[in-house]
């Protein structure tokens, strides 16, 4: 019988949490499936939040927010997926807006698209949470950091990116409450994807140490690729009205596709970092010691 190849608790942990990510998307996609044989195709993935699918939805992307931070290494990239990590929430935590008829049971007053009213307390709840969650977590860093637990120099980046966002975010939502609804979840998830494009752009050209084999680093370049395509096909969806369209849902494809290019990234880096016995520094050079001086001869 063979024995099984020893691992440690740091490899176990990383390589359960991309299987973790990938496993979250699965999840909203079997959710959104199922929701579809009840209500139909709607014209975008975000328009699924308004049916049974939603707490499958608002897990999924609060479990994958946890795992990125988790994930996030060090250098650029944790800097990168931190803060596509601040934003994962924001996706699930403030829903997209709706066209007249795009949910039967929901009544939006407006001609082409905006916030359905009887949503906006839920995500007042959701807003706050974030908001009250996050100045605990910037204070747990300073504590930490004051107490030497952290590195306040390895963390400012993500640090002051989160509290840019938080600030920005309760700005908005006192003063400018109905421009955040109507754009809030849109912003997000451009932003979300923007920032795991450049993740995967750092994982085929990382600065320092060994890059990753041909194949890896075709993979990433490609992931990469589409995702700035797909997000430039989303954005010009929503610019230009083709959000509402069924015949052609442009958006909900976009959305789609975006998700399993993000599922597969945690696939592809799980394969290639699999035995690494630290793989948060897999691509770190390490420093070079110092050599012991001569000693002058007497």
């Amino acid at each position: 019988m063979a024995t099984a190849t020893p691992t440690t608790s740091l490899m176990r942990t990383y390589r359960y949490l991309r299987i973790g990510i990938a496993g979250t998307i699965i999840a909203l996609f079997v959710s959104v499936g199922i929701s579809a044989t009840q209500v139909g195709l709607l014209p975008s993935l975000s328009n699924y939040y308004f049916t049974p699918a939603r707490d499958a939805f608002v897990g999924a992307l609060i479990a994958a927010s946890l795992a990125l931070f988790a994930l996030s290494g060090r250098g650029v990239e944790r800097a990168l997926l931190d803060a596509a990590a601040l934003f994962a929430p924001l996706i699930a935590f403030i829903p997209t807006t709706l066209g007249p008829g795009n949910i039967a049971r929901i009544v939006v007053p407006c001609e082409f698209r905006c916030f359905p009213p009887e949503y906006e307390a839920i995500a007042a709840a959701g807003v706050i949470t974030y908001l009250v969650m996050g100045v605990l977590t910037v204070i747990l860093v300073l504590i930490l950091a004051r107490r030497r637990q952290v590195s306040l120099g390895a963390v400012s980046v993500s640090l002051t990116f989160a509290i840019i966002v938080l600030l920005t975010l309760a700005i908005g939502w006192i003063f400018f409450r109905d421009f955040v609804l109507d754009q809030g979840h849109a912003i997000a998830t451009v932003a979300f994807f923007s920032l795991f494009a450049a993740v995967a752009v750092r994982g085929a050209f990382p600065r320092l140490g060994a890059p990753p084999r041909r194949t890896f680093k075709a993979a990433y370049i490609l992931i990469a690729f589409m995702l700035v395509l797909v997000l430039g096909v989303y954005v010009y969806a929503e610019l230009n009205g083709y959000v509402e369209r069924i015949d052609f849902p442009v958006a909900l494809i976009a959305e789609t596709v975006a998700l399993a290019l993000f599922g597969a990234f945690w696939i592809v880096q799980c394969v290639e970092l699999w035995d690494e016995p630290d793989p948060a520094a897999s691509r770190v050079q390490p420093q070079p010691q110092a050599q012991p001086q001569a000693q002058p001869q007497a």
